[in-house]
């Protein structure tokens, strides 16, 4: 991503740290756990010959801010992140742009389109349900699949003290121990992600991050259920035919409950969809961002 020029902005004290590239119609790409915006190195040059694409670190993760945790866990909530989203969007000039996400970054995208309808056009999330949903109809295959969703949540100072022992080991546990392995990963951007997990204040973040999702995350969720608030922008869902998401729940039945306008299908990967299956992931992005 050599023609992508680094941005630094702050949002309420939050440091947010990403790159911008390419010409054309916005389109904002947000990336998921235990990683940092260079999950896109793949396919984000391709996308920028159309777009214009902004890529950023989510509070939390990579060289972004990593506030301190809070009782209710706010700041690492789901609408806190979508207004940093907001935030370095509007900062480029942008109003209303395009969202293509994966993973955590995607539930901050299901936040931001849910909470700031006007200012996303189309959406596209990759291997994930919406969190409501996937807690509400956990297996014992989930939960054996996602431990980490579960292990992360537990209280203060564990999890953190575990992350903090070997961060290099969590994250290749966490990556490595799914469909594709290791392999499926550049080893500049798997150095990248073991870089990031290992600055101070990471494994803080990263456990705050999944128990704002059990907590004040899910509290929204179930708002915005009872208010009959539902997402009405196009909204593609793409997972790994190869996944536990896509194994363990109705992907397209789940979104259909929380949004009008859902497609979408598997794709010939595991969970980590921009590394394992970049150039399916690229048709899939120009036909919908395009449309």
């Amino acid at each position: 991503m050599n023609h992508f020029t680094s941005f630094d902005i702050v949002r309420d004290g939050v440091a947010l740290h990403g790159r911008v590239g390419g010409t054309g119609r916005p389109l904002l790409l947000l990336h998921g756990h235990p990683q940092t915006h260079a999950i896109w190195h793949r396919v984000a040059p391709a996308l920028a010959a159309h777009f214009t694409v902004v890529l950023m670190d989510l509070r939390g993760y990579g060289d972004s801010g990593r506030p301190a945790p809070d009782p209710a866990h706010r700041n690492y909530s789901k609408r806190e992140m979508a207004l940093d989203a907001l935030a370095v969007m509007r900062h480029h000039g942008f109003d209303r742009f395009q969202v293509l996400a994966h993973d955590r970054g995607a539930r901050v995208a299901h936040r931001l389109a849910a909470d700031h309808p006007s200012a996303v056009e189309r959406l596209m999330v990759l291997d994930i349900a919406p969190t409501l949903g996937m807690y509400a109809n956990t297996s014992e295959a989930f939960a054996r699949a996602y431990w980490h969703w579960f292990f992360l949540i537990q209280p203060p100072p564990l999890p953190e003290a575990l992350l903090d022992a070997d961060p290099a080991r969590y994250v290749r546990s966490v990556m490595g121990g799914r469909h594709a392995g290791l392999a499926a990963f550049a080893p500049e951007a798997l150095a990248e992600y073991e870089r990031c997990a290992a600055l101070p204040g990471a494994s803080a973040s990263i456990c705050e991050d999944y128990r704002a999702s059990a907590t004040i995350d899910l509290d929204h969720d179930r708002e915005d259920v009872a208010a009959g608030r539902r997402l009405a922008m196009p909204l593609r869902v793409l997972w790994g035919e190869h996944g536990a998401v896509g194994k363990c729940f109705d992907v397209l039945a789940l979104w259909r409950e929380r949004a009008d306008d859902v497609a979408g299908q598997a794709l010939p990967c595991g969970h980590y969809v921009p590394e394992e299956a970049p150039d399916a992931l690229l048709r899939e992005a120009l036909a919908f961002f395009h449309s």
